[in-house]
């Protein structure tokens, strides 16, 4: 039992290490005697959980994309699910920056786990096409897709924010707020269209 408890604690450690290493220099920069050193565990101790570099930062995407599915529900009402996202995104820098990292690494369809995130995100758009009394279709995931884009932007383009706003960029919760409203009329006003409105 106790060689189970060092393992996993292990795993958790490395993890956290390679998450904070990952976000900082992205795959190309993280240096494995660094994460090794963070964690305070021999480099081969990497090698032996993980396999490669490569898979580390696999594992620690899927890590910090498990927390996120947790702690924010399906969405069924787009206004509360953009907000509570958006929130997340703010409160989480680090997941941001390895999406960013992520999209730089992986531009085509082998990305790594893709199935598994393609199911989740089916999921989600499933769960958003009953909220809103629709049948899913490629409008509901293109919701989707603008919902999470919304939530992400202010994270991932902080600089912007205090271009265009100054000290204004330091309330989260009027920006928050901001984007929620901006969805809630855009419902209103028909989003999703459906292809015959175009």
């Amino acid at each position: 039992m106790a060689t189970k408890d060092s393992t996993a604690a292990t795993r958790a450690a490395l993890l956290k290490a390679a998450g904070e290493e990952f976000a900082a220099y992205g795959l190309a920069g993280a240096r494995v005697d660094r994460i090794a050193e963070r964690a305070g565990v021999n480099k081969e101790r990497i090698y032996g959980h993980f396999g490669t570099k490569e898979m580390l930062f696999d594992a620690v995407v899927t890590d910090a994309i498990n927390d996120l599915t947790e702690q924010i529900a399906m969405p069924s009402d787009p206004v509360e699910y953009v907000a509570k996202l958006t929130d997340y995104y703010r409160e989480h820098p680090q997941l941001v920056r390895l999406l960013m990292w992520e999209a730089l690494n992986f531009r085509g369809p082998d990305l790594p786990g893709f199935e598994a995130r393609a199911q989740r995100c089916g999921k989600k758009a499933e769960s958003l096409a009953r909220g809103l009394g629709r049948e899913v279709s490629p409008e509901i995931a293109r919701l989707l897709y603008t919902l999470t884009g919304l939530a992400l932007w202010p994270s991932m383009m902080p600089q912007l924010g205090r271009i265009m706003l100054g000290d204004d960029f330091a309330d989260a919760e009027a920006g928050r707020d901001q984007v929620a409203a901006f969805v809630a009329a855009a419902i209103e006003a028909g989003a999703p269209a459906a292809p015959a409105d175009r």
